[in-house]
């Protein structure tokens, strides 16, 4: 398949000229213009770039790209990195807040889907006046402990729990990574927030607010929008696809 055609499906469908975003999303890096072959990763680094070559691959896609906010210089780390794709010719395509926020294959989105949450979906997580979280309701009652081990088992993570709430929760609000400032939306609203990475200023609002917290792991989190995207691309075009994973435990 052409790039120019894949990246033009991909920046439509994400709709990354709607979104305000720091990361410049879209094609970052452009390699091969024949994509027959796709990886995708949560982040850009070396480390993923070596194994999608080693996948044969024509494109790798993350959620973390390599470009925020313009490239003011190409040196150390950005220097190595941007010289690996381009000298094996291998395409980055980046999205970051428009894979958070999709109604489809979003990683919120994507939560509740796997956890079961789905009634009363509604959109949840206002972060720089763009809402990309989700919030919505289990049609019984469960108990915390449960949720949580199921959320390990999953995601293939260990969680970090502030059990403030009710031990039975009802109502969920998902923003995966480095959301726990948003907890103030998450107040009275809902039983219990769901995020990736921990923050020392959630512990007494959380407390205060009686209100169960589940940090899942920024990684562990993001994959979710990343591997549906795998899915998505792999049936639609016929193109190989397959999911780099490279945890940071974080």
């Amino acid at each position: 398949m052409e790039i120019k055609k894949l990246n033009k499906f991909l920046d439509k469908y994400l709709k990354i000229s709607e979104i305000d975003d720091l990361s410049v999303n879209g094609l970052q890096v452009e390699g091969r213009k024949d994509v027959k072959k796709i990886c995708f990763a949560v982040d850009a680094s070396l480390e993923t770039f070596k194994l999608a070559k080693k996948e044969n691959a024509d494109m790798l896609f993350v959620h973390h790209g390599m470009i925020w906010g313009g490239i003011k210089k190409v040196t150390g780390i950005n220097y190595k990195r941007l010289k690996f794709l381009i000298e094996n010719e291998i395409s980055l395509y980046a999205t970051h807040l428009p894979l958070d926020k999709h109604r489809e294959v979003g990683n919120n989105i994507q939560f509740l889907k796997i956890f079961g949450i789905n009634e009363a979906i509604e959109e949840f997580g206002t972060y720089h006046e763009i809402i990309i979280g989700y919030k919505g309701k289990f049609e019984k009652e469960r108990n915390l402990s449960g949720f949580v081990s199921e959320i390990e088992k999953q995601l293939n993570t260990k969680c970090k729990i502030l059990k403030f709430g009710k031990d039975k929760i009802k109502s969920v609000g998902v923003v995966s990574g480095g959301a726990a400032s948003l907890i103030d939306e998450a107040l009275y609203n809902i039983d219990c927030f769901v995020t990736g990475e921990p923050s020392h200023q959630v512990y007494h609002i959380a407390k205060e607010g009686k209100i169960n917290v589940i940090f899942a792991g920024h990684y562990a989190t993001e994959t979710l929008g990343v591997k549906a995207m795998t899915e998505l691309i792999g049936k639609k075009f016929g193109i190989e696809t397959r999911f780099i994973d490279c945890p940071t435990g974080l």
